[in-house]
């Protein structure tokens, strides 16, 4: 039985984000952006209507996409009283973050939250496992609140403090310069934090987006447009992710910056 509810109509989208503005996209370009996210493709499987873990494993599934992990000893065993915060680099901007939140979803009994961009809010399936962030929006403002509570909840925070999928840097597919937000957030809630390699790379046609986009300082990243697109063509592909022991929020102390702190365990994450 088709779920209508959870499929995907890109008029609807772009009418809620640009209101009033909407009417001046033309049909050919929305015919076109239909065609890059793949619209067709993504509503043959939405109709489903999983959700959860189960929507990230049949994700993977439809896609023949494998993910290796390495690690799996060190998740912590489920505890009532303690949580944690797996923070991850972020190469594909899309499968890395479904493989990620699948692994702990049935790992915690779909207790797990992760912050993402809003749009994702649109796949009802992947929601119950997200707190949606829109820094510009008028959401804005109830940001620091939204994720204050998500850090005092009982769910297992997965993080890319990156905040974007990484980019070719120096010739390497790297990640940006993390925030600091995961490592307040978990001293604060007294969360260990558990690093997390996703090795992985998107297509060079993204990373020349994504470097033309930085050249003409472009406000709107129109390299995230392309990240389904991408998606897509991960079919078939393998993908390794190595999980290391947790780090005790008590070794983030003061004798560092909460952002220098960030760099070491960004630095953590790559050495996995």
């Amino acid at each position: 039985m088709t779920n209508d509810s959870h499929l995907i109509n890109l008029d609807d989208v772009i009418k809620a984000k640009a209101g009033k503005k909407a009417k001046y996209f033309p049909k050919f370009l929305i015919n076109y952006l239909k065609k890059l996210v793949h619209q067709d493709f993504l509503n043959e499987f939405l109709k489903n209507g999983y959700t959860g873990g189960e929507f990230c494993e049949k994700t993977l599934e439809y896609l023949g996409v494998k993910v290796e992990v390495e690690g799996l000893e060190n998740l912590p065993e489920p505890d009532g009283d303690k949580h944690y915060t797996f923070a991850s680099n972020h190469p594909l901007g899309a499968i890395d973050g479904v493989a990620l939140a699948g692994i702990l979803a049935k790992k915690y009994d779909e207790k797990v939250a992760c912050l993402v961009n809003d749009f994702l809010m649109y796949l009802k399936g992947l929601a119950p496992l997200c707190v949606p962030v829109n820094k510009t929006g008028s959401q804005s403002r109830n940001l620091p609140r939204l994720v204050n509570d998500a850090f005092n909840s009982d769910k297992e925070m997965l993080m890319f403090p990156a905040g974007s999928c990484s980019r070719k840097i120096n010739g390497v597919i790297q990640d940006l310069p993390w925030t600091k937000t995961f490592i307040s957030k978990s001293v604060a809630s007294k969360r260990d934090i558990v690093p997390v390699h996703f090795i992985g790379e998107n297509s060079k046609r993204f990373y020349r987006v994504a470097k033309l986009c930085k050249v003409l300082k472009l406000k709107f990243n129109i390299a995230m447009l392309f990240l389904p697109d991408e998606m897509y063509r991960s079919r078939g592909k393998v993908y390794r992710v190595i999980i290391g022991k947790p780090i005790p929020y008590t070794v983030f102390d003061k004798s560092r910056t909460p952002l220098e702190w960030a760099n070491y365990v960004r630095e953590k994450v790559y050495e996995l």
